[in-house]
């Protein structure tokens, strides 16, 4: 069953579609939250989205580079806008399908299977790669890339410098000791130099101030770091 995410403000078109794909074997879900639309598409993580222009706070193009910050999921613009600009900047910004309204169900349900045609295959299962994807405060972990982003900043990390930062993540607001995080990190740690974990924090705090996020890592003397997202604020 292939998961689609529907934003759309609109709550009757958006109770319409949904009901549609679900009477159609599709997992219709909705956006919630129109501040947060990245969020909840890692939360839900859905094979396709469906995509209004006109939205509150942020326009469509704006969440449509937020969601190609993290995955290659299809998604398919819906708007009452049929000039063809609108279209092209739909594309440029990453869209792969644009419908104008009022639409036709049966043309849309066509799209979708076109896209996910084109995207997995005729007969494939639906793909993982946004699933290898998460998130904490925010700060949104790639695993297949060893990469973080933060709005619409974006750094790339050693594997040491990843997994310093995913362990300090999995307990985000508490103390992980220096014990645990040389632990994870190495092997035989009675071979590494306690400098070596130092040397490592101070890399991410610098990868992580490229992106905007500026003392969210803090050092808990005579016990370890923790990794503090709380009071930090997107650009």
């Amino acid at each position: 069953m292939f998961r689609v995410l529907i934003v759309e403000d609109d709550e009757q078109i958006a109770s319409i579609i949904a009901g549609e794909l679900s009477r159609y074997g599709y997992e219709a879900q909705r956006v919630s939250d129109f501040a947060q639309i990245k969020l909840e598409f890692l939360r839900l993580q859905p094979d396709l989205v469906i995509m209004d222009i006109n939205l509150p706070l942020y326009d469509g193009f704006y969440w449509c580079r937020q969601i190609r910050t993290v995955s290659t999921v299809p998604i398919i613009f819906l708007s009452a806008r049929t000039g063809e600009m609108d279209q092209v900047l739909a594309i440029e910004n990453g869209g792969d399908d644009y419908i104008t309204k009022p639409f036709s169900l049966e043309v849309l349900r066509a799209k979708i299977r076109s896209v996910l045609r084109r995207t997995y295959g005729a007969y494939a299962v639906p793909s993982d790669r946004h699933k290898s994807l998460w998130e904490v405060d925010g700060l949104v972990f790639d695993e297949e890339r060893n990469s973080v982003s933060w709005g619409e900043q974006h750094t790339e990390l050693s594997l040491t410098e990843f997994r310093l930062l995913k362990c300090l993540a999995r307990k985000a607001g508490r103390i992980v000791t220096r014990e645990e995080l040389l632990s994870a990190l190495w092997d035989d740690v009675s071979f590494v130099d306690d400098n070596t974990l130092t040397v490592n924090v101070a890399r991410v705090r610098r990868r992580l101030q490229d992106i905007g996020l500026v003392g969210v890592i803090e050092t808990k003397r005579g016990q370890g770091y923790a990794l503090v997202l709380g009071g930090a604020k997107h650009a």
